[in-house]
């Protein structure tokens, strides 16, 4: 019987990429969050051989070749899938099943039930006496009963063994106790409860499966916030705090803000789309999270030069998936849940409703770096605002952004478009020159991978979006007509269509692990090429439309020059920016 998904996907997850490849092939950081190297699998001067620690995949732009951390162990120790599988699970500690069950399933449901006692165990001890310093703090912050309850509030014991003990009398071990991340083992034997003496937030994943914890000291102390560690049912960089019950609201933006108490103190007083990024910065993971359930974020993080630095790193990775982006700047509090308190709801609703688009807000901060009143100071920001001012894709946007900033500094409007203008073909330029060599349509536009070539290039570019799409949001193909073969012009890229469809259908995984074992070497290359190009799925149904026509006109298409599909992606790329 085939291997299970699940137990694919725990291999990758417990052979992480970019370790497994690093003792083969030296990586270092070249640009966002790929590692390179130089290809092992064909001879080069010049790294092409990309490593995605994020997607779990590799991809060479050198040779094509590509696929997840299985599909490279069979490549360079020249393993059958099978035996790569037992190399990687010898390698993890891991017995490969011999049946098709889900080994790692009732492991799973163990840690979500464990989770689900705690927090119970957590809330319990909140309302019962012995929780009254929790109370306290909470009086003190102005949280009602009913929010605690809403949000699962609860307290953990200043003890080393409350919670131990009260979930061994529910029939959990010491093994699952630390599994789950709420003990840890000491040094003369035994385990102990991590979480002593503070206020409970449980974190609750958008299935209602309590997957972790956040704690709050409530005494002196280090550290103020403990989260839980990542476990087989928790990413921290995957989950985002009060995302189960903001992706409800009706208000049509979700917020993003520092602290869980800002959550809880947002939705008490009626902005029910708070959420929080669990006390570390923005992740791209979360980012790709948010844009399912929003088109538009508003950041509101503290006011202080850590949450200035976080709001730029959040804008930068929201505004790649092209959602609308504001920032709320909160005047006369140090956040959300202070200034609520001191000036009422009402107050932030009027900040909500006056808040500044991101580049407002980018350009006020580049000022306030600045002396405007001396000629360095003018040079520096004239610099940084214009770099900003250049990236808008929106030419009645540039004009008056360029205006703005010609005024703030005193220099001619013509000055200052002219250089943002500069800068925006120097960028344009570079744009170019990497997809020319990325893509490189028409010669490139066919497939690097050895035996496999597209007879149709345009409408093979527009195939490879439906599969970009069917990856990032299947939910866009729900209710929609499906595709044929008769809609393909490549075999290769309708095998992997139906292969993804399929597994979605049968509620199955997508990972590159799981795609290892059910699609062709050359295919799965083909995959990850796909993968690594651009796609965004804020305006994915009509671009999924727009790919489907490109598709069924093709047929009757002249063969397009390599300047035709040029003009294509172009097009496409401000289609989907509009």
């Amino acid at each position: 019987m085939p291997i299970p998904d699940s137990f694919l996907q725990e291999l990758a997850e417990r052979n992480p990429i970019e370790e497994v490849v690093a003792e083969y092939v030296p990586l270092t950081k070249r640009s966002g969050q790929n590692l390179f190297g130089l290809c092992p699998f064909h001879s080069e001067k010049t790294p092409s051989f990309s490593v995605s620690p994020s997607k779990q995949i590799y991809h060479c732009f050198g040779c094509g070749k590509g696929g997840s951390v299985i599909n490279f162990i069979m490549d360079i120790e020249n393993l059958s899938f099978r035996d790569a599988v037992e190399f990687l699970a010898r390698r993890a500690g891991m017995t490969v099943p011999d049946d098709g069950l889900d080994p790692g399933r009732p492991r799973r449901d163990r840690l979500y039930a464990l989770n689900r006692e705690a927090a119970r165990f957590f809330y319990s001890r909140l309302v019962e006496p012995g929780g009254e310093s929790a109370q306290r703090y909470l009086e003190r912050r102005q949280i009602s009963p009913q929010f605690a309850r809403r949000f699962g509030l609860g307290y953990a014991p200043d003890s080393w063994d409350s919670l131990t003990n009260a979930m061994k009398e529910k029939g959990f071990t010491e093994r699952e106790l630390a599994e789950a991340g709420l003990v840890k083992h000491g040094k003369r034997g035994g385990v102990y409860d991590i979480f002593r003496g503070r206020l409970m937030f449980p974190v609750i994943d958008v299935r209602g499966q309590v997957v972790a914890f956040s704690g709050r000291l409530l005494g002196d102390g280090e550290p103020k916030y403990l989260n839980t560690p990542d476990t087989p049912v928790f990413s921290k960089s995957h989950n985002l705090f009060g995302l189960n019950l903001a992706k409800k609201s009706k208000s049509g933006y979700i917020i993003l803000v520092e602290g869980n108490i800002d959550v809880v103190s947002l939705h008490q007083a009626g902005f029910d789309s708070a959420v929080a990024s669990l006390g570390t910065s923005l992740t791209p993971e979360q980012a790709r999270l948010l844009s399912r359930y929003t088109h538009e974020i508003v950041i509101s993080y503290d006011a202080d030069e850590a949450g200035r630095k976080a709001a730029q790193r959040a804008i930068g990775l929201l505004d790649k998936l092209e959602l609308r982006v504001r920032v709320l700047t909160v005047r006369g509090a140090k956040d959300p849940d202070e200034f609520i308190k001191s000036r009422g709801a009402d107050a932030f609703r009027a900040l909500l409703e006056s808040s500044e688009n991101h580049i407002d807000y980018r350009i006020d901060t580049a000022r306030a770096k600045y002396d405007l009143k001396s000629d360095e100071g003018k040079l520096g920001f004239l610099k940084e605002a214009t770099d900003i001012v250049s990236t808008l894709p929106n030419a009645v946007e540039r004009e008056v952004y360029s205006a703005r900033v010609a005024e703030l500094c005193s220099v001619s409007e013509g000055a200052v478009k002219s250089e943002v203008e500069r800068l925006r073909r120097r960028r344009s330029s570079r744009e170019r020159r990497t997809l020319e060599r990325e893509l490189r349509p028409v010669r490139a536009s066919q497939p690097q991978v050895k035996g496999i070539t597209y007879k149709d290039p345009r409408s093979a570019a527009a195939e490879e979006g439906v599969i970009r799409l069917l990856c990032l949001d299947p939910s866009l193909f729900a209710g929609r007509e499906g595709l044929g073969e008769e809609d393909f012009s490549s075999e290769e890229l309708y095998h992997i269509y139906s292969a993804l469809r399929r597994r979605i259908d049968a509620g199955e995984s997508l990972s590159p692990a799981a795609m290892s074992g059910e699609l062709k070497p050359e295919e799965l290359s083909l995959l990850t090429g796909i993968l690594q190009k651009p796609e965004s799925a804020a305006n994915g149904a009509r671009a999924l439309g727009d790919y489907i026509g490109i598709m069924r006109g093709s047929r009757s298409a002249p063969e397009p020059s390599e300047e035709g599909v040029m003009e294509l992606w172009e097009r496409m790329k401000k289609e989907k920016r509009g």
